[in-house]
């Protein structure tokens, strides 16, 4: 089993992962909507279409239990996305001249960005769960994680630093800056991480369409399943209504209500770091069981979510800035210890169903993940003109998020129930 150490380089894959996308996502959304004025929807379509092609999740786990080897489809999903970045970049500087032939060109960028993600995080998580002894799996999946959001942070610094001036010809270079360093990283991640020969393949290929079926007929893996999608569902839920929800309801300006998205990634990086801690630093005797921090950054959330829907009808006194800080703390603990889950429920049984087991919980992730997204704005605005009422309309869409934090949390206890009973439920230092 992997040591610290091919943890950590593990995690330098990640963060290359997210470094690139995180160029996609914010940086080429923003220079589309603000510098040259086209309509919000436009990035938010073409980030859908990244999230549509992540239902191929479980063909990329598939194919690599199929073929014995994970890291030629981990590098080959690294490339893949650092050319879907690289000629989105294009595209973005295309639309300034020719908006219908730059959007043209986005679209398959896009969908290059979203099948090489698929491709490259579905192997890694699933490298990364054969490779991570049970007692370990929370706390690697903290430290990834955090590494991911490290990763984030650089980018985005850096990024933003030569990007100023805006020109076209400055964010092709930075992108593919960006995805050589990420390539780089990757290499240097898994060199020597899948040593000796391939894995035992089985004798004749198994049809994708059987191992789905196979799968999805084990009740703990599809129960898991929903569980991973209702949680990512209300997980993002408020990602793109907090900050208007802070300026409609609260009057925050743009700089106070960024601040308090702020407060929720130093709540929710806080929140991993307690995960890690209990797997890494602490004596056993304090270390939490997996569905301890499961169920109870589950529970945690959808109270924190119910206060802000209380809050919202008490605005401005109601402590804003704590309450988010609460939310992200859950958040962050429910996250990871989810992935570390993720990770042992992925090894269950047969070998050689590891990669599209993590292919099917990566599939429920993303999903969730742009569903809510999408769904939350949506009700947003709904309930907002129903409601007749700011503080009414966004309380009601936290309120109904955080239900689905609860409902979460029960169908967790479910699943994990089992832990409790096996010998190393627990979290403890690595041996």
């Amino acid at each position: 089993m992997a040591g610290w150490i091919a943890i950590l380089r593990l995690g330098l894959v990640q963060m290359a992962l997210g470094s690139i996308v995180s160029l996609t996502t914010s940086t080429m959304n923003r220079v589309m909507t603000v510098e040259l004025a086209l309509p919000a929807i436009l990035p938010g379509l073409l980030v859908a279409l990244y999230y549509s092609t992540q239902f191929l999740r479980p063909g990329f786990g598939h194919g690599a239990d199929q073929g014995g080897r994970r890291l030629p489809w981990i590098i080959g999903g690294v490339l893949v996305l650092a050319a879907g970045a690289i000629c989105a970049a294009l595209s973005v500087g295309l639309m300034a001249t020719s908006p219908a032939w730059g959007i043209a060109a986005a679209v398959p960028s896009f969908l290059l960005i979203g099948l090489g993600i698929g491709a490259g995080g579905t192997n890694l998580l699933a490298l990364l769960a054969t490779r991570v002894d049970e007692a370990r799996q929370a706390a690697a999946g903290s430290a990834v994680w955090i590494m991911m959001i490290s990763g984030l942070v650089v980018t985005a610094i850096v990024a933003g630093k030569l990007l100023d001036p805006y020109t076209p010809a400055r964010l092709v270079a930075v992108t593919a800056g960006v995805s050589v360093v990420a390539i780089l990283l990757t290499v240097a991640g898994l060199w020597g991480q899948e040593r000796g020969p391939a894995r035992q393949a089985p004798d004749a290929a198994v049809p994708f369409r059987a191992v789905l079926a196979e799968m999805w007929a084990e009740p703990r893996t599809r129960a898991f399943t929903i569980f991973v999608f209702a949680s990512m569902t209300a997980y993002n839920l408020q990602d793109l209504i907090l900050e208007p929800f802070a300026g409609h309801v609260f009057g925050m300006t743009v700089g106070e209500s960024t601040g308090l998205s702020g407060q929720h990634h130093a709540g929710a990086l806080t929140g991993m770091l307690m995960v890690l801690a209990s797997g890494t630093l602490l004596l056993r005797v304090f270390a939490v069981p997996l569905r301890v921090w499961i169920v109870g950054g589950c529970i945690l959330s959808g109270a924190s979510l119910m206060a802000l829907a209380y809050g919202a009808q008490h605005a401005p006194d109601w402590p804003l800035a704590a309450n988010i800080f609460a939310l992200g703390l859950a958040n962050g603990v429910f996250a990871v210890a989810a992935i570390g889950a993720m990770m042992g429920l992925a090894r269950e049984g047969d070998a050689l169903r590891t990669g599209a087991r993590m292919g099917v919980f990566g599939a429920a992730q993303a999903i969730g993940f742009g569903l809510g997204s999408f769904g939350g704005t949506v009700a947003a605005d709904v309930m907002r003109r129903v409601m007749a009422s700011d503080a009414a309309g966004y309380g009601a869409v936290f309120a109904a998020e955080g239900l689905i934090f609860l409902i979460a949390a029960t169908l967790a206890m479910r699943v994990t129930a089992a832990e409790t009973r096996r010998p190393h439920a627990t979290l403890m230092p690595g041996e």
